[in-house]
């Protein structure tokens, strides 16, 4: 696989590679008169921090954002957006003037254009690190949840995202998403992933969580995080489990509020905390904090991301976990409401963070800590500890002694053959049926030739070969129906339900796309109508299952869990009689007209 117009530069020579650690090798060398046997690993890393200024240690306690799909070279619209929100052109001179260790790349950063670029990103940044003097390598990361939050599209191999494993209920298969995921992210210099989501969803109403979560299911969630984990970091990258102390019971956003958890002391033991004992005992790599309150926990009113008693009292000496703690943003309103930017870093760290992950204005940050660290409100022993937990992290994924990536690696790694057929196989373990009257499915090409798909198309996942509408129709086609798609949108006016309702006219079966449904849903309304034709009409919902309670008149209902690609080929499968549906319901979806009642529990899946 080659990147198409890249530019991509050649793989680093061994000569370019061993001058750019020529520096690390001699800042990890021993001091005179000792041996490898007598002085262990964290004798090492003790030493090469012992030599860090403090401005250097400052720096690698930062994980940033930076504009560009070239660490030298960016196209101008990014050295602009650079330089009017870090004050610097490239990722070249992020990494010399703050010297972070850390870099999260994203989509609509222009990080991730193809494999090719990132790979050669991946590279630059590091040698950009590495020529500074005292240089380590950077610590790349990113959100490759899969699903509905993924940061590398196509083509890498997409797998279904937590709540579709969460259906499909295989250790194994969420083992194998781990380990081939990690292969492909390791191959393009990415060791950190932002993944999985440890948080137990039991608020159908949540808007940041949902189906990022595996289910509602603390045990179920724990055995798929513990999987998932061992995956990843089978393969290299370290995983990071999120969000803790856990996301799953709120009805607010934290990127734009503040949520409030209010569960017990003892439900969170029961409920919350399952998955991230379960992450701790497979090894996970980091923690990423949550910008929620949870009073039962700690009633100060801070975050738990700015909480001692959380982050030191529960996590570190009730759990025992040692290893990196990372905030999540620090630009989300969530942690921004009490306290200052300046303030957020410091008191993140007093709380017992590591890594401080995208803050708004890196220079106020980097500057509130160095200061901090001048007055004495913070120690400089206390930025070891977290300097110590970092490079243990990086020297155990081999980063120290391998930071490049090759050409090579990605084609043989990134997208291939084996690798997506894997994620179609996982996919068909994942599809639910809900709802199967007059048992309509599997469609008979010769009694319903004839298809019409319609219905919302969110913006598409990275790397989607289109909207849901297109994605659904052409793999109907390709299955021998004759498919024609109409997309009908989240928020159908009556000329559009009117025009839908025409075109099915013309069809011998309807399938529609739902996303997020409520009762005064112009989705609801759509669907009604098209019922009304006297067409069958089959049902997927493209995101979250409970818009099933919302649509008792349709003839057949699928739950995706996501609109991206492998999950609705895998539907459209089911629908043709493919595949048969294996998915069962990892959340329960209460009735619409009394959420007190359970109308679908959870284990709840047909077949046929």
């Amino acid at each position: 696989m080659h990147g198409a117009g890249t530019g991509s530069t050649p793989t680093p020579s061994r000569r370019t590679v061993l001058a750019a650690t020529a520096g690390l090798t001699a800042a990890l060398a021993l001091t005179p008169g000792t041996s490898h046997a007598a002085v262990p690993a964290d004798g090492r890393l003790r030493d090469l921090i012992s030599r860090m200024t403090l401005e250097e240690k400052v720096g690698q306690l930062f994980v940033m954002r930076v504009y560009g799909h070239s660490a030298t070279d960016p196209d101008q619209a990014d050295i602009d957006a650079n330089l009017q929100e870090i004050g610097v052109r490239t990722a070249a001179e992020l990494i010399a003037k703050y010297r972070v260790g850390g870099i999260i790349y994203f989509t609509w950063a222009h990080n991730t254009r193809d494999p090719h670029q990132i790979a050669d990103l991946s590279n630059g940044i590091q040698k950009a690190s590495l020529d500074q003097p005292r240089g380590l390598p950077v610590l790349i990361a990113t959100d490759q949840e899969h699903g509905i939050v993924a940061r590398v599209g196509k083509p890498a191999t997409l797998f279904p995202g937590a709540m579709a494993v969460g259906a499909g209920g295989s250790h194994a298969d969420a083992r194998t998403l781990g380990r081939i995921s990690g292969a492909e992210l390791h191959a393009l210099g990415i060791r950190q992933d932002y993944s999985p989501d440890a948080d137990v969803n039991v608020n159908p109403a949540n808007p940041v969580i949902g189906v990022r979560s595996f289910g509602a299911d603390p045990d179920a969630v724990a055995g798929l995080v513990a999987a998932e984990v061992k995956g990843y970091q089978s393969s290299g990258v370290a995983a990071t489990a999120k969000h803790f102390p856990g996301h799953g019971d709120t009805a607010v956003d934290s990127h734009f509020g503040f949520p409030v958890i209010t569960h017990s002391r003892e439900l969170w033991e029961q409920l919350d905390a399952v998955p991230f004992r379960a992450a701790i005992r497979a090894g996970i790599g980091a923690i990423m904090t949550a910008h929620i309150m949870v009073p039962a926990l700690d009633d100060s009113g801070d975050p738990a991301t700015l909480s001692h008693p959380i982050l030191t009292g529960i996590l570190r000496e009730e759990l025992g976990y040692d290893g990196v703690v990372v905030t999540d943003s620090l630009g989300m309103e969530g942690v921004r409401q009490k306290y200052g930017d300046d303030r957020v870093p410091v008191l993140a760290l007093k709380a017992g963070v590591d890594q401080l992950l995208n803050p708004p204005s890196l220079d106020v940050a980097w500057n509130a800590v160095l200061q901090a660290v001048r007055s004495g409100e913070l120690t400089e022993a206390r930025l070891d500890e977290s300097l110590l937990r970092i490079l243990r992290l990086k020297a155990g994924l081999g980063l120290l002694e391998r930071p490049f990536v090759s050409d090579a690696g990605v084609d043989r790694t990134v997208g291939v053959p084996a690798h997506l057929r894997a994620a179609d196989r996982i996919a068909d373990r994942t599809t639910t049926l809900l709802v199967n009257d007059g048992r309509l499915l599997p469609l008979s090409r010769r009694t319903h030739p004839r298809v019409l798909v319609v219905g919302a198309d969110p913006a598409s996942p990275s790397g989607t070969d289109g909207p849901p509408t297109t994605v659904l129709a052409d793999a109907l086609t390709g299955l021998g129906f004759t498919a024609t798609a109409l997309s009908t949108g989240t928020a159908p006016s009556p000329a559009t339900i009117e025009k839908a309702v025409a075109a099915a006219g013309n069809a011998d079966a309807v399938v529609v796309g739902t996303y997020n449904v409520t009762a005064a849903s112009s989705q609801r309304t759509l669907v009604n109508q098209l019922v009304a034709t006297g067409k069958p009409v089959v049902a997927i919902a493209l995101r979250n299952p409970y818009d099933v309670a919302q649509l008792p008149a349709v003839d057949a209902f699928l739950a995706s869990y996501s609109w991206t690609d492998v999950e609705l080929r895998a539907a459209a499968r089911v629908i043709a009689g493919r595949v048969r549906p294996h998915g069962k319901l990892p959340v329960p979806v209460q009735r619409a007209d009394d959420p007190a009642q359970v109308l679908y529990p959870v284990g709840f899946g047909l077949s046929y």
